[in-house]
């Protein structure tokens, strides 16, 4: 984390609200998480990518962490309801084996702006950037609608 930003560390055991409802803005590439509170928080489909919970970007423990790069304009291509207490998205680059709690979702939304400064400040630090590789072969293309599924505690729905 960056010298200039103090995040908490994410509590997998701390108990989290489920959203109301998922909203997949395919136009602006943003998720918004309803609260039956009424609180709304907008996720954009780049910081899920670089920050997905999969042992791919975080490594299996303790400084294994994948520094994630070239994911501007990252899509989403489906958003599946993982039981009771999380979604599965599949992105754009080919990338699907990230499962995001209600908690961790929460979490992301609550440290948004601290953690999306502590990847940029990273990204500047290693030399790298937010934008694909022109050199780079195509990632296959997912397959997966976001515009079906509801899980019991949030409705899921594209615009």
């Amino acid at each position: 984390m960056s010298a200039n930003t103090h995040i908490p560390a994410y509590n997998s055991q701390q108990a989290a609200e489920p959203p109301a409802s998922l909203v997949v803005h395919s136009q602006s590439q943003v998720l918004e998480l309803g609260y039956a509170s009424g609180q709304s928080f907008r996720l954009p489909f780049e910081f899920l990518r670089v920050y997905s919970p999969s042992a791919e970007v975080v490594g299996h423990g303790p400084g294994q962490e994948v520094l994630q790069v070239g994911k501007r304009g990252v899509g989403l291509q489906g958003l599946e309801p993982v039981g009771l207490y999380a979604v599965k998205p599949t992105f754009s680059d080919g990338h699907a084996s990230g499962i995001f709690s209600w908690g961790y979702l929460r979490w992301l939304a609550d440290h948004q702006a601290a953690l999306w400064q502590d990847y940029l400040d990273r990204l500047a630090a290693a030399g790298a950037s937010r934008d694909p590789d022109p050199n780079a072969p195509p990632t296959p293309s997912a397959s997966g609608c976001a515009s079906h599924g509801k899980t019991p505690t949030a409705k899921i729905e594209s615009i």
